[in-house]
Protein backbone atom coordinates (compact mmCIF):
# COMPACT_ATOMS: atom_id res chain seq x y z
CA UNK A 1 0.00 0.00 0.00
CA UNK A 2 2.31 2.75 -1.19
CA UNK A 3 3.63 4.79 -4.11
CA UNK A 4 5.71 1.80 -5.20
CA UNK A 5 2.81 -0.64 -5.49
CA UNK A 6 2.25 0.36 -9.15
CA UNK A 7 4.92 -1.07 -11.44
CA UNK A 8 7.74 1.15 -12.59
CA UNK A 9 8.37 3.08 -9.39
CA UNK A 10 11.07 3.07 -6.72
CA UNK A 11 11.22 5.15 -3.56
CA UNK A 12 13.28 5.78 -0.45
CA UNK A 13 13.18 7.72 2.79
CA UNK A 14 16.26 8.71 4.82
CA UNK A 15 17.36 10.89 7.71
CA UNK A 16 19.52 13.79 6.55
CA UNK A 17 19.56 15.83 9.73
CA UNK A 18 16.94 18.40 8.76
CA UNK A 19 14.77 17.44 11.72
CA UNK A 20 16.06 18.08 15.22
CA UNK A 21 14.53 14.75 16.22
CA UNK A 22 16.89 12.88 13.91
CA UNK A 23 13.97 11.21 12.15
CA UNK A 24 13.66 10.51 8.44
CA UNK A 25 13.27 13.78 6.55
CA UNK A 26 14.16 13.28 2.86
CA UNK A 27 12.06 11.18 0.49
CA UNK A 28 12.53 10.35 -3.17
CA UNK A 29 10.13 8.80 -5.68
CA UNK A 30 11.52 7.78 -9.08
CA UNK A 31 9.62 6.73 -12.21
CA UNK A 32 11.52 4.04 -14.14
CA UNK A 33 8.65 3.28 -16.51
CA UNK A 34 8.43 3.71 -20.26
CA UNK A 35 6.21 6.78 -19.69
CA UNK A 36 6.66 9.79 -17.40
CA UNK A 37 3.40 11.71 -17.58
CA UNK A 38 2.48 14.04 -14.74
CA UNK A 39 -0.32 16.23 -13.44
CA UNK A 40 -0.34 18.49 -10.40
CA UNK A 41 -2.66 20.52 -8.21
CA UNK A 42 -1.22 23.16 -5.92
CA UNK A 43 -2.20 25.52 -3.12
CA UNK A 44 -4.25 28.55 -4.14
CA UNK A 45 -2.63 30.59 -1.37
CA UNK A 46 -1.12 33.70 -2.95
CA UNK A 47 1.93 33.17 -0.72
CA UNK A 48 3.46 30.13 -2.38
CA UNK A 49 6.58 28.30 -1.23
CA UNK A 50 9.59 28.09 -3.56
CA UNK A 51 9.08 24.36 -4.30
CA UNK A 52 5.47 25.05 -5.31
CA UNK A 53 6.57 27.72 -7.77
CA UNK A 54 9.24 25.37 -9.14
CA UNK A 55 7.00 22.31 -9.41
CA UNK A 56 4.24 24.28 -11.11
CA UNK A 57 6.70 25.07 -13.88
CA UNK A 58 7.91 21.48 -14.05
CA UNK A 59 4.38 20.06 -14.31
CA UNK A 60 3.66 22.36 -17.25
CA UNK A 61 6.33 20.45 -19.15
CA UNK A 62 4.26 17.27 -18.83
CA UNK A 63 7.20 15.01 -17.86
CA UNK A 64 8.42 14.15 -14.36
CA UNK A 65 10.87 11.35 -13.66
CA UNK A 66 11.51 12.07 -9.97
CA UNK A 67 10.00 13.82 -6.98
CA UNK A 68 12.24 14.82 -4.09
CA UNK A 69 10.49 15.77 -0.86
CA UNK A 70 11.75 17.01 2.47
CA UNK A 71 10.25 17.62 5.88
CA UNK A 72 11.94 19.75 8.51
CA UNK A 73 11.59 22.99 6.54
CA UNK A 74 8.98 24.51 4.22
CA UNK A 75 11.32 26.73 2.17
CA UNK A 76 8.46 29.25 2.10
CA UNK A 77 8.88 33.03 2.34
CA UNK A 78 12.60 32.64 1.67
CA UNK A 79 12.86 34.94 -1.37
CA UNK A 80 14.99 34.38 -4.50
CA UNK A 81 17.60 32.48 -2.47
CA UNK A 82 14.98 29.95 -1.42
CA UNK A 83 13.91 29.44 -5.03
CA UNK A 84 17.54 28.91 -6.00
CA UNK A 85 17.78 26.26 -3.26
CA UNK A 86 14.84 24.45 -4.85
CA UNK A 87 16.41 24.74 -8.30
CA UNK A 88 19.71 23.44 -6.92
CA UNK A 89 17.91 20.51 -5.31
CA UNK A 90 16.33 19.54 -8.63
CA UNK A 91 19.62 19.91 -10.50
CA UNK A 92 21.48 17.86 -7.89
CA UNK A 93 18.83 15.14 -7.92
CA UNK A 94 18.80 14.92 -11.72
CA UNK A 95 22.59 14.73 -11.96
CA UNK A 96 22.92 12.17 -9.16
CA UNK A 97 20.19 9.95 -10.62
CA UNK A 98 21.68 10.13 -14.10
CA UNK A 99 25.09 9.15 -12.76
CA UNK A 100 23.77 5.92 -11.25
CA UNK A 101 21.06 5.25 -13.86
CA UNK A 102 22.41 6.52 -17.19
CA UNK A 103 19.36 5.31 -19.07
CA UNK A 104 17.26 7.92 -17.26
CA UNK A 105 19.32 10.89 -18.52
CA UNK A 106 17.04 13.42 -16.86
CA UNK A 107 17.40 17.14 -16.34
CA UNK A 108 16.31 19.42 -13.54
CA UNK A 109 13.10 20.21 -15.44
CA UNK A 110 11.97 16.61 -14.90
CA UNK A 111 12.33 16.75 -11.11
CA UNK A 112 9.49 18.04 -8.95
CA UNK A 113 10.36 19.32 -5.47
CA UNK A 114 8.17 19.41 -2.36
CA UNK A 115 8.98 20.77 1.11
CA UNK A 116 7.13 20.92 4.41
CA UNK A 117 7.88 22.30 7.84
CA UNK A 118 8.44 25.68 9.45
CA UNK A 119 7.83 28.73 7.22
CA UNK A 120 10.42 31.48 6.87
CA UNK A 121 13.75 29.68 7.12
CA UNK A 122 16.22 28.56 4.43
CA UNK A 123 16.86 24.86 4.09
CA UNK A 124 20.26 23.56 5.26
CA UNK A 125 21.54 22.59 1.81
CA UNK A 126 24.77 21.00 3.13
CA UNK A 127 22.50 18.45 4.81
CA UNK A 128 19.74 18.21 2.20
CA UNK A 129 21.89 17.43 -0.84
CA UNK A 130 23.83 14.57 0.82
CA UNK A 131 20.43 13.33 1.98
CA UNK A 132 19.29 13.18 -1.62
CA UNK A 133 22.36 11.12 -2.54
CA UNK A 134 21.67 8.79 0.39
CA UNK A 135 18.06 8.38 -0.77
CA UNK A 136 19.22 7.51 -4.28
CA UNK A 137 21.43 4.75 -2.90
CA UNK A 138 18.46 3.28 -1.03
CA UNK A 139 15.90 3.44 -3.83
CA UNK A 140 13.89 0.22 -4.07
CA UNK A 141 10.53 -1.19 -5.05
CA UNK A 142 9.90 -1.65 -1.33
CA UNK A 143 10.81 1.92 -0.40
CA UNK A 144 7.32 3.41 -0.41
CA UNK A 145 6.64 3.08 3.33
CA UNK A 146 9.98 4.69 4.20
CA UNK A 147 9.23 7.60 1.87
CA UNK A 148 5.84 8.10 3.51
CA UNK A 149 7.51 8.31 6.93
CA UNK A 150 10.12 10.80 5.74
CA UNK A 151 7.54 13.44 4.75
CA UNK A 152 5.80 13.50 8.15
CA UNK A 153 5.90 16.62 10.33
CA UNK A 154 3.28 16.73 13.09
CA UNK A 155 1.68 13.59 11.65
CA UNK A 156 1.47 10.74 14.13
CA UNK A 157 1.52 8.07 11.43
CA UNK A 158 2.33 7.70 7.73
CA UNK A 159 -0.52 7.79 5.22
CA UNK A 160 -0.51 5.47 2.22
CA UNK A 161 -3.09 3.96 -0.09
CA UNK A 162 -3.72 1.71 -3.10
CA UNK A 163 -6.64 1.56 -5.55
CA UNK A 164 -6.68 -1.23 -8.12
CA UNK A 165 -7.98 -1.22 -11.67
CA UNK A 166 -8.17 -4.12 -14.11
CA UNK A 167 -4.50 -4.98 -14.50
CA UNK A 168 -3.28 -1.57 -13.38
CA UNK A 169 -2.95 0.22 -10.05
CA UNK A 170 -2.92 3.62 -8.39
CA UNK A 171 -0.76 4.06 -5.28
CA UNK A 172 -0.16 7.04 -3.07
CA UNK A 173 1.28 8.66 0.03
CA UNK A 174 0.38 11.88 1.81
CA UNK A 175 1.27 13.94 4.84
CA UNK A 176 -0.74 16.50 6.73
CA UNK A 177 -2.37 16.94 10.10
CA UNK A 178 -2.60 20.72 10.45
CA UNK A 179 -2.98 23.74 8.13
CA UNK A 180 -5.61 21.60 6.44
CA UNK A 181 -7.92 23.82 4.44
CA UNK A 182 -6.99 23.20 0.82
CA UNK A 183 -8.18 25.62 -1.80
CA UNK A 184 -7.59 23.02 -4.37
CA UNK A 185 -3.40 21.31 3.87
CA UNK A 186 0.23 21.53 5.32
CA UNK A 187 -0.36 18.80 2.80
CA UNK A 188 1.86 16.93 0.36
CA UNK A 189 0.66 14.02 -1.73
CA UNK A 190 2.30 11.89 -4.41
CA UNK A 191 0.13 9.53 -6.42
CA UNK A 192 1.51 6.98 -8.87
CA UNK A 193 -0.04 4.74 -11.49
CA UNK A 194 1.27 2.14 -13.90
CA UNK A 195 -1.63 2.82 -16.26
CA UNK A 196 -0.94 4.26 -19.68
CA UNK A 197 -2.17 7.86 -19.55
CA UNK A 198 -0.97 11.15 -20.95
CA UNK A 199 -0.69 14.45 -19.07
CA UNK A 200 -4.09 15.71 -20.21
CA UNK A 201 -5.87 12.57 -19.03
CA UNK A 202 -3.96 12.60 -15.76
CA UNK A 203 -4.83 16.25 -15.19
CA UNK A 204 -8.52 15.64 -15.81
CA UNK A 205 -8.57 12.68 -13.42
CA UNK A 206 -6.61 14.46 -10.71
CA UNK A 207 -8.69 17.64 -10.75
CA UNK A 208 -11.93 15.67 -10.69
CA UNK A 209 -10.63 13.68 -7.72
CA UNK A 210 -9.23 16.53 -5.65
CA UNK A 211 -12.38 18.62 -6.11
CA UNK A 212 -14.45 16.17 -4.07
CA UNK A 213 -11.77 14.83 -1.71
CA UNK A 214 -8.84 17.04 -0.63
CA UNK A 215 -10.80 20.18 -1.47
CA UNK A 216 -13.50 19.06 0.95
CA UNK A 217 -11.14 18.59 3.90
CA UNK A 218 -11.22 21.58 6.25
CA UNK A 219 -9.53 20.73 9.51
CA UNK A 220 -8.66 24.15 10.89
CA UNK A 221 -9.46 26.73 8.21
CA UNK A 222 -5.77 27.47 7.61
CA UNK A 223 -4.44 27.19 4.07
CA UNK A 224 -0.81 26.19 3.65
CA UNK A 225 1.81 27.78 1.43
CA UNK A 226 3.09 24.37 0.30
CA UNK A 227 0.11 22.17 -0.66
CA UNK A 228 1.04 19.92 -3.56
CA UNK A 229 -0.66 16.90 -5.11
CA UNK A 230 1.21 15.14 -7.92
CA UNK A 231 0.05 12.23 -10.09
CA UNK A 232 2.75 10.33 -12.01
CA UNK A 233 2.22 7.64 -14.66
CA UNK A 234 4.79 5.02 -15.61
CA UNK A 235 2.78 3.15 -18.25
CA UNK A 236 4.46 -0.02 -17.02
CA UNK A 237 1.24 -2.06 -17.06
CA UNK A 238 0.79 -1.49 -20.79
CA UNK A 239 -2.92 -0.96 -20.15
CA UNK A 240 -4.76 2.24 -21.00
CA UNK A 241 -7.94 2.55 -18.92
CA UNK A 242 -10.78 4.78 -19.98
CA UNK A 243 -10.64 8.30 -18.55
CA UNK A 244 -13.62 7.44 -16.34
CA UNK A 245 -11.91 4.30 -15.00
CA UNK A 246 -8.73 6.21 -14.22
CA UNK A 247 -10.64 9.05 -12.57
CA UNK A 248 -12.56 6.57 -10.39
CA UNK A 249 -9.36 4.91 -9.13
CA UNK A 250 -7.59 8.22 -8.53
CA UNK A 251 -10.65 9.50 -6.66
CA UNK A 252 -10.74 6.36 -4.50
CA UNK A 253 -7.07 6.82 -3.60
CA UNK A 254 -7.53 10.53 -2.84
CA UNK A 255 -10.62 9.85 -0.74
CA UNK A 256 -8.77 7.29 1.35
CA UNK A 257 -5.84 9.63 1.93
CA UNK A 258 -8.14 12.57 2.70
CA UNK A 259 -9.89 10.54 5.39
CA UNK A 260 -6.51 9.60 6.87
CA UNK A 261 -5.59 13.29 7.02
CA UNK A 262 -8.73 14.14 8.98
CA UNK A 263 -8.29 11.13 11.26
CA UNK A 264 -4.79 12.35 12.18
CA UNK A 265 -5.68 16.04 12.56
CA UNK A 266 -3.69 17.79 15.27
CA UNK A 267 -5.21 17.20 18.69
CA UNK A 268 -8.49 15.89 17.28
CA UNK A 269 -10.80 13.70 19.34
CA UNK A 270 -13.63 13.76 16.77
CA UNK A 271 -13.72 13.01 13.05
CA UNK A 272 -16.64 14.97 11.64
CA UNK A 273 -18.57 14.66 8.37
CA UNK A 274 -20.80 17.64 7.58
CA UNK A 275 -23.41 16.58 5.02
CA UNK A 276 -25.25 19.51 3.46
CA UNK A 277 -28.29 18.56 1.39
CA UNK A 278 -31.15 20.44 -0.21
CA UNK A 279 -28.88 23.24 -1.43
CA UNK A 280 -29.60 25.42 -4.44
CA UNK A 281 -26.31 24.32 -6.03
CA UNK A 282 -23.17 22.42 -5.12
CA UNK A 283 -21.09 25.53 -4.49
CA UNK A 284 -23.58 26.73 -1.90
CA UNK A 285 -23.60 23.30 -0.24
CA UNK A 286 -19.81 23.50 -0.01
CA UNK A 287 -19.96 27.05 1.37
CA UNK A 288 -22.38 26.03 4.14
CA UNK A 289 -20.40 22.91 5.05
CA UNK A 290 -17.09 24.74 5.09
CA UNK A 291 -18.49 27.58 7.22
CA UNK A 292 -19.77 25.15 9.84
CA UNK A 293 -16.47 23.23 9.73
CA UNK A 294 -14.51 26.41 10.46
CA UNK A 295 -16.75 27.63 13.27
CA UNK A 296 -14.81 27.49 16.54
CA UNK A 297 -17.97 27.43 18.63
CA UNK A 298 -19.21 24.35 16.78
CA UNK A 299 -15.80 22.68 16.97
CA UNK A 300 -15.38 23.28 20.72
CA UNK A 301 -18.93 22.08 21.39
CA UNK A 302 -18.09 18.80 19.66
CA UNK A 303 -14.94 18.51 21.76
CA UNK A 304 -17.15 18.85 24.84
CA UNK A 305 -19.67 16.25 23.53
CA UNK A 306 -22.30 19.01 23.34
CA UNK A 307 -24.82 18.70 20.43
CA UNK A 308 -25.27 22.47 20.37
CA UNK A 309 -27.33 22.78 17.19
CA UNK A 310 -27.92 26.50 17.78
CA UNK A 311 -24.26 27.13 17.01
CA UNK A 312 -24.61 25.14 13.78
CA UNK A 313 -27.66 27.09 12.67
CA UNK A 314 -25.99 30.39 13.54
CA UNK A 315 -23.00 29.44 11.38
CA UNK A 316 -25.24 28.54 8.45
CA UNK A 317 -26.82 31.96 8.78
CA UNK A 318 -23.54 33.72 8.03
CA UNK A 319 -23.35 32.29 4.50
CA UNK A 320 -24.72 33.69 1.25
CA UNK A 321 -26.46 30.40 0.44
CA UNK A 322 -30.12 30.42 -0.51
CA UNK A 323 -32.38 29.17 2.32
CA UNK A 324 -35.20 30.24 4.61
CA UNK A 325 -34.17 30.20 8.29
CA UNK A 326 -37.47 28.69 9.39
CA UNK A 327 -37.10 25.76 6.98
CA UNK A 328 -33.63 24.45 7.93
CA UNK A 329 -33.31 21.03 9.57
CA UNK A 330 -30.23 19.82 11.49
CA UNK A 331 -29.38 16.31 12.65
CA UNK A 332 -26.41 15.26 14.80
CA UNK A 333 -25.52 11.58 14.64
CA UNK A 334 -28.94 10.76 13.25
CA UNK A 335 -31.00 12.73 15.78
CA UNK A 336 -32.97 15.61 14.23
CA UNK A 337 -32.38 18.16 16.97
CA UNK A 338 -33.65 21.01 14.78
CA UNK A 339 -36.67 21.03 12.47
CA UNK A 340 -37.85 24.10 10.64
CA UNK A 341 -35.25 26.28 12.32
CA UNK A 342 -36.45 25.37 15.83
CA UNK A 343 -35.91 22.74 18.51
CA UNK A 344 -37.12 19.24 17.62
CA UNK A 345 -35.95 15.94 19.15
CA UNK A 346 -34.45 15.97 22.63
CA UNK A 347 -30.74 16.79 22.26
CA UNK A 348 -29.95 14.37 25.10
CA UNK A 349 -30.62 11.56 22.62
CA UNK A 350 -27.46 12.47 20.68
CA UNK A 351 -24.54 10.16 21.49
CA UNK A 352 -21.23 11.97 21.02
CA UNK A 353 -19.09 9.65 23.09
CA UNK A 354 -17.50 8.06 20.02
CA UNK A 355 -14.95 9.53 17.63
CA UNK A 356 -17.12 9.64 14.50
CA UNK A 357 -19.66 12.45 14.19
CA UNK A 358 -22.08 13.22 11.35
CA UNK A 359 -23.86 16.56 11.08
CA UNK A 360 -26.60 16.69 8.46
CA UNK A 361 -27.98 20.05 7.37
CA UNK A 362 -31.02 20.19 5.07
CA UNK A 363 -31.50 23.66 3.59
CA UNK A 364 -34.70 22.75 1.69
CA UNK A 365 -33.60 25.12 -1.07
CA UNK A 366 -32.80 22.73 -3.92
CA UNK A 367 -31.44 19.31 -4.82
CA UNK A 368 -27.66 19.73 -4.52
CA UNK A 369 -25.43 18.29 -1.80
CA UNK A 370 -21.82 18.18 -0.61
CA UNK A 371 -19.82 16.79 2.29
CA UNK A 372 -17.05 18.59 4.17
CA UNK A 373 -14.78 16.65 6.53
CA UNK A 374 -13.40 18.29 9.65
CA UNK A 375 -12.60 17.65 13.32
CA UNK A 376 -13.11 19.18 16.73
CA UNK A 377 -10.97 21.87 18.40
CA UNK A 378 -9.21 20.57 21.49
CA UNK A 379 -6.76 21.68 24.17
CA UNK A 380 -4.13 19.54 22.43
CA UNK A 381 -4.53 21.47 19.16
CA UNK A 382 -3.94 24.80 20.93
CA UNK A 383 -0.91 23.42 22.77
CA UNK A 384 0.68 21.85 19.70
CA UNK A 385 0.32 24.95 17.56
CA UNK A 386 1.36 27.40 20.25
CA UNK A 387 4.60 25.49 20.76
CA UNK A 388 5.22 24.37 17.16
CA UNK A 389 8.20 26.55 16.25
CA UNK A 390 9.95 25.94 19.58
Amino acid sequence: MSVTTPRGFRAAGVAAGLKASGGADVALVVNDGPDAGVAGVFTTNRVKAAPVLWSQQVVQGGVVRAVVLNSGGANACTGPAGFQDTHATAEHTAAALTSVSPRLILGAGEVAVCSTGLIGERLPMPKLLPGVRSAIRRLSRDGGPAAAEAIMTTDTRPKTTVARGSGWTVGGMAKGSGMLAPGMATMLCVLTTDAVAGPATLDEALRAATRITFDRVDSDGCMSTNDTVLLLSSGASGIEPTPAELAAAVTAACHDLAQQLVADAEGATKQVAIDVVGAADEDEAVEVGRTVARNNLVKTALFGNDPNWGRILAAVGTTAAAFEPDEVDVAVNGVWVCRGGAAAEDRSKVDLTGRDVTIRIDLHAGTSAATIWTNDLSHAYVHENSAYST
